[in-house]
């Protein structure tokens, strides 16, 4: 199956959440992990959150929940190119929207994917990407 979606932190990390969204493993499930992937902008989150809370119970969950479950998308010059121009996008027209937000916009786009968040606020009017709002039964 073809790649169709690009999950974002709020999206991936659900399975090592102490209460997941019911909703967002059905629709995981419902899609199947060939279908997903993940920018590394997403993965160096989560890795960067279990070394800040430095806790062996959710490092256990990751490596057996997420690790290598999802193809990682690197930030290529492809990816760059996109970031730039939604960068600018932003800029004028009075976003202010992290980079790490953009990058993963980037990165969806770049591969023509779907990106699903549960934070839809972050990504919204972007142009020439369509997102998927999770956070919704």
């Amino acid at each position: 199956m073809a790649l169709s979606h690009l999950l974002d932190t709020s999206v991936y990390c659900q399975p090592i959440k102490p209460r997941p969204l019911e909703w967002v493993r059905e629709r995981w499930t419902d899609l199947g992990d060939d279908a997903l992937a993940i920018s590394s902008i997403c993965e160096a989150g989560v890795l960067y959150g279990l070394e800040l809370k430095k806790s062996q119970l959710l490092t256990a969950l990751y490596e057996g929940l997420l690790k290598e479950r999802l193809r990682v998308l690197p930030v290529d010059s492809g990816v760059v190119k996109h970031f730039a121009s939604l960068k600018a996008w932003a800029k004028a027209n009075g976003r202010a929207l992290s980079d790490f937000d953009l990058l993963v916009a980037a990165t969806a786009r770049a591969h023509d994917l779907t990106l699903a968040t549960l934070n839809l606020r972050h990504f919204q009017g972007l142009p020439s990407l369509t997102v998927e709002d999770w956070s919704q039964t």
